[in-house]
């Protein structure tokens, strides 16, 4: 049976609501009549991720129609609570614009700020009392399991220090981090493998309160750092094939010399 719907020239957000309720009816698709909210869960995340690879690489075309994707995404999650007798999507645009307003008084209200430093500041307040979050440990409790940990780690730090617990400079968190390596060489010196997991993610968490310090984002640049690596590697690859160099069979201070020779030349 064919579902028969308008055409367009231009399609709004009523449109996508009502596909999505099409495509999840009987007459519709049996794949999107399956899904739950965990089957399709990991799309909202490769969606996401694309739209950040549409912004780096500045491509607004990719962009609108990756915003696109993660539109679908908050439709289709959407329409599954609404036919379990949840939420809606409307619901979902009062919920936002209600916080909007809420937390923006020095807009919608007789609140007045210095500048945007005191906007982020009455934006935590007025987000733990609404969250009703009493504490601080609250606060990094909140911070969600799932985010990259270098991300979560730094989100944790950062609202500490808000609490008031954090280092009073940056050498101070050089010198944890070296403290950290220290254990590290202990615990791989001792062959204790559980001790080499724990003291490898103190090392990574110290790495992260240092680029807090320095105003640098460590997911950023273990990103950049990553891309540069490979970018190096292509060259030591070529170069080792137009010296007839075979990669797997050579010494380390063969390869370490194509290395060194790459990062010349990039």
């Amino acid at each position: 049976m064919s579902v028969q719907y308008p055409k367009k020239e231009r399609y709004g957000i009523d449109d996508l609501i009502e596909i999505m309720k099409i495509l999840r009816s009987e007459d519709g698709c049996p794949w999107d009549r399956e899904q739950d909210h965990k089957s399709i869960r990991n799309n909202f995340l490769e969606e996401t991720y694309e739209v950040l690879d549409a912004i780096d690489r500045q491509d607004p075309q990719d962009l609108c129609e990756e915003l696109g994707d993660v539109m679908l995404q908050v439709v289709f999650h959407s329409r599954m609570e609404e036919e379990a007798g949840g939420f809606d999507f409307g619901d979902v645009c009062d919920g936002i614009c209600k916080k909007l307003i809420i937390r923006h008084p020095h807009v919608f209200s007789t609140i007045e700020v210095s500048g945007s430093e005191e906007v982020l500041s009455n934006w935590d307040k007025i987000k733990q009392k609404t969250k009703g979050q009493t504490t601080a440990a609250q606060t990094l409790r909140s911070v969600p399991a799932v985010f990259p940990s270098l991300m979560r780690s730094g989100k944790v730090q950062h609202r500490a220090a808000k609490a008031g617990f954090d280092y009073p400079n940056v050498q101070w968190a050089i010198n944890d981090l070296k403290s950290e390596m220290d254990e590290l060489e202990q615990a791989i010196a001792q062959q204790d493998k559980e001790n080499i997991q724990e003291e490898l993610g103190d090392l990574l968490f110290s790495v992260v309160n240092v680029s807090r310090f320095v105003g640098v984002d460590a997911e950023e640049s273990l990103a950049a750092s990553c891309e540069k690596f490979i970018r190096r590697f292509e060259q030591v690859e070529e170069m080792a094939s137009q010296q007839e160099i075979n990669m797997k069979e050579s010494s380390i201070e063969q390869l370490d010399e194509l290395w060194k020779q790459a990062k010349k030349k990039l």
